[in-house]
């Protein structure tokens, strides 16, 4: 297989994943906010249930800010083999082109954080929108 089109597969294909990580992190969390803003904690009659509902998408936000990171790393990783592979193959030390094939196999690190943080931004921000309508359901519920 040629080099330079497993090059542009790991790097399209680690940097397309996470680009897809990040629109979904922000569509569920715009999602998960307009949901917290209809709901009626006083039509719930269990915590449970109540809980259920509102904790539904929250696992795949922690999720992809917990990997993103991972992901990005082992994109940085398979880069640096192919630097390296590509060097070994070709016996010259073009010091040019390491630098450029290092710091393009560093864009997916870079690219797994900036997916990381905020969806770990936004998870917690869920979280504690969580804790608030738990809060309100216990309030309403001891009102009754």
């Amino acid at each position: 297989m040629n080099i330079e089109l497993l090059s542009q597969i790991v790097d399209y294909g680690i940097i397309g994943l996470l680009g897809f990580m990040s629109f979904l992190t922000l569509f569920f969390w715009i999602e998960r906010l307009l949901y917290y803003r209809g709901i009626k904690v006083q039509e719930y009659k269990t915590q449970e249930k109540l809980e259920l509902d509102i904790t539904n998408n929250l696992s795949i936000i922690s999720s992809f800010g917990a990997n993103a990171p991972y992901i990005g790393l082992l994109g940085t990783v398979l880069g640096i083999i192919i630097t390296f592979y590509t060097l070994g193959q070709t016996g010259e030390i073009d010091v040019k082109h390491i630098m450029t094939s290092l710091a393009l196999a560093l864009k997916a690190t870079a690219m797994g954080l900036v997916v990381a943080i905020p969806a770990i931004f936004f998870y917690n921000h869920l979280n504690r929108k969580v804790d608030v309508l738990l809060t309100k359901w216990t309030i309403y519920q001891k009102e009754k």
